[in-house]
């Protein structure tokens, strides 16, 4: 079995009335190449006529994000174009590359209307040679990502990028990321196997579950040694959960705000090359 290294809990980090947890930077662990952060945003309820998400216009460079939308929506837009509304059960994988400016708020309905929200996003860097990548966006709603069902229905996994097994993800990206996210009923299990040079990332949202024999309850990261490859994983009650892995980059990583990028100079630029309106400009 792949050893674990540690369990860490999420910090409590509410943004206005958003409740945000957020699972990596934290004192104990500054991230696991190439997966740079997680910000977990609710379980909360937004009453009618309510404001919605606060993420209005805002730059980035040098990295990727991956957004699950497991309650409420999120209305995106970015100046590469991309424009999208997606719901509960949906995802949006963003490459900032090179540079733009998005927004991601809640849809004009969510904030009339009010209900349930519940929203994480996970930044993975990117490698030096695909920093000044052109930017990309993919909207993929529920009905668009493959499930593979294990354990006799117990465990049903959403193939999101890259692949499991044999399904190939709808979302193939610049790293060879793969990324899942598991539904697990209670008492229900799945093992899988990840060559030990990778590195792991595992986030219980949701519920308790045991992995490789230890307890990780909801809102913990599971943090993992580079030592054997087999990953157990026991439902010890209904559980949500984000898996992935990936080859580390090995590479310097310098990040200022909404930049990540190899050095500091890399970053000067980023700022001027926003404030010179290279990453687009917002109406």
């Amino acid at each position: 079995m792949r050893k674990i290294k540690k369990l860490h809990k999420a910090v409590y980090a509410p943004m206005d009335d958003l409740v945000t947890y957020r699972a990596i930077p934290t004192r104990e662990v500054e991230y696991i190449d190439p997966f740079l952060f997680l910000n977990h945003h609710g379980p909360q309820v937004y009453k009618a006529g309510n404001r919605g998400l606060p993420f209005g216009p805002h730059p980035h460079r040098g990295f990727e994000t991956l957004t699950f939308i497991l309650d409420g929506d999120i209305m995106h837009q970015d100046t590469g174009g991309g424009k999208d509304i997606i719901e509960a059960g949906g995802v949006q994988w963003m490459t900032a590359g090179s540079g733009l400016i998005h927004a991601e708020v809640s849809s004009d309905k969510f904030k009339q209307e009010g209900g349930p929200l519940e929203i994480l996003q996970l930044w993975f860097n990117l490698p030096a040679q695909h920093k000044m990548t052109s930017p990309k966006y993919i909207g993929l709603q529920k009905d668009k990502i493959p499930v593979v069902e294990l354990d006799n229905g117990k465990v049903r996994v959403n193939v999101i990028s890259g692949s499991w097994g044999e399904v190939q993800a709808p979302i193939q990206n610049l790293s060879d990321i793969h990324i899942v996210s598991i539904e697990l009923q209670k008492v229900g299990e799945f093992v899988y196997n990840i060559p030990a040079e990778r590195n792991i990332f595992f986030y219980v949202v949701r519920g308790t579950v045991k992995v490789n024999g230890q307890t990780a309850e909801k809102l913990t990261l599971v943090e993992f040694d580079n030592e054997g490859k087999e990953v157990k994983v026991e439902a010890s009650e209904d559980a949500y959960i984000l898996f992935g892995h990936a080859q580390p980059f090995n590479e310097p990583v310098v990040s200022h705000g909404p930049f990540v990028m190899n050095t500091e100079e890399e970053i000067h630029q980023a700022f001027r090359d926003y404030q010179m309106g290279k990453m687009g400009s917002w109406d």
